[in-house]
């Protein structure tokens, strides 16, 4: 029986998607769980892989065209099936969501489950659990049914480290396996057990994995040559609607800007940066202000807000978007409840989400639902700047560079200390001048005052 290719839901805010490219044709063979589709949202593109093996019948939705999440896009089955003539055109099955029991309810009457995100889950309805790639491999090496495997993710969804509880329930303890033998290296292990995998580091006793280096900040090479012309790719074509949606079309601009003493967050981490790195995170300024701007935005709610016709939108979580720069273009990924985190939660979650950034390894749900923006455009040498409001936020943070500066103590005295400008670009509409200044003293109150341990 035909399979039918459905639009993935790429977030839980992302209802539609664009078919960037077919990665197999019609007539093409494809396997399960092979990459299908390249499907773009906003700045980050996501391979879809195959919810079946077999062969590509039918492609019912073209390269670029943007369809809402639910849309059957492809037919897939056996070489000798035909495409079934009741086959529903791209846009046919247009569906609501029931929340309570998470199934998909059909405009033609029909049900299914709940859209898949974008972390590659299988496709098809009806056609066992939603899983991840990864989940997959490890069911396949192991010879499991996933749908034996109960599933502690979303909606029931079968996680990896479900899928491995039950591998360890059901392999047992090694028959044979010497006591200095990693698990990794045991007979039978496969790649299922791999050294670079934190988890198994710690259950095998080995220390944790090494902090990721500093990203080195290089001027960005020359895309061609004098008196070309660049055609835009997807992302700056992107950057540049919301840019000019943002400051010309949307929201009146104010900028303030307040100048910080960094001595304390500097002793701080200078302290902690050995620690930090032995524990597999790496202690950058950064952190220092999103911890920093999450409990002030948590002591000034109106900034962590949104503008409606209806009135303000205070938003329950604050969510930090930190901004990181690409060959592709700005990429600003999302720290969620970035005030809920420790010091050591916020420097690992940056790290990654910095390092899959620039590695082109986002996901839509990485890069959706923040409330705040921090840019740190110091890492170049600005020393301040005016950034633009990511809509629909009401502020941005700009963070220029820690220098070395003199300046006059409390005590009239003359001293040498690390300074930082910080800017506050905000929406007229939400906040006064004072109100975007009360948020800015408590940033910086806090950074000063950094306790030492």
């Amino acid at each position: 029986m035909p399979t039918e290719v459905i639009m993935p839901q790429l977030g839980e805010s992302v209802v539609e998607g664009t078919i960037n490219a077919w990665l197999k044709k019609e007539g093409e063979h494809v396997q399960e769980f092979e990459p299908l589709l390249e499907v773009g949202s906003d700045k980050v593109d996501t391979e879809v892989p195959s919810p079946a093996g077999g062969v590509v019948l039918k492609l019912l939705v073209p390269e670029g065209e943007t369809v809402r999440a639910g849309t059957v896009i492809a037919i897939i089955g056996a070489p000798e099936e035909q495409v079934p003539e009741t086959a529903p055109a791209p846009g046919d099955r247009a569906f609501d969501l029931d929340a309570e029991s998470g199934q998909v309810r059909f405009g033609d009457g029909a049900q299914g489950r709940r859209p898949p995100t974008g972390d590659g889950v299988r496709t098809a309805y009806g056609n066992g659990p939603r899983i991840s790639p990864v989940v997959a491999r490890i069911a396949a090496e192991h010879r499991i049914d996933v749908a034996r495997v109960p599933g502690t993710g979303r909606g029931g969804r079968v996680t990896k480290q479900d899928i491995l509880a039950y591998v360890e329930g059901q392999a047992g303890a090694p028959a044979a396996a010497p006591a200095d033998v990693p698990p990794w290296e045991q007979p039978g292990s496969g790649d299922l057990f791999k050294p670079t995998d934190e988890i198994y580091r710690k259950m095998s006793g080995q220390a944790p994995a090494e902090a990721p280096r500093d990203h080195v900040h290089t001027p960005p090479q020359a895309p061609s040559q004098p008196g070309d012309l660049l055609p835009l790719s997807k992302t700056r074509r992107l950057i540049a609607e919301h840019m000019v949606l943002s400051k010309l079309k949307t929201a009146p601009h104010v900028t303030t800007v307040f100048e910080a003493d960094m001595s304390a967050v500097s002793a701080h981490r200078a302290a902690h940066l050995a620690d930090y790195r032995a524990r597999g995170a790496n202690l950058t300024f950064t952190t220092y202000f999103v911890a920093a701007a999450a409990q002030a935005l948590r002591l000034h709610p109106m900034v962590n807000s949104q503008w409606t016709d209806q009135g303000i939108l205070l938003k329950p979580d604050v969510n930090i978007g930190v901004a990181a720069a690409t060959d592709e273009g700005l990429l600003v990924p999302v720290v969620k409840r970035a005030d809920e985190l420790s010091l050591l939660g916020l420097a690992r979650q940056i790290n990654d989400l910095a390092a899959r950034a620039r590695a082109s390894q986002l996901k839509p749900d990485d890069v959706a639902g923040g409330t705040f923006t921090i840019t740190n455009h110091g890492v170049s040498g600005s020393l301040f700047a005016t950034p633009i409001i990511a809509q629909p936020q009401t502020a941005i943070l700009g963070v220029g560079k820690i220098q070395k500066r003199v300046v006059a103590t409390p005590d009239d005295a003359i001293a040498i200390r690390p300074m930082v400008y910080l800017s506050l670009t905000f929406d007229h509409r939400v906040l006064d001048g004072a109100s975007g200044d009360f948020f800015m003293v408590d940033v910086v109150r806090i950074l000063e005052s950094w306790p030492a341990s």
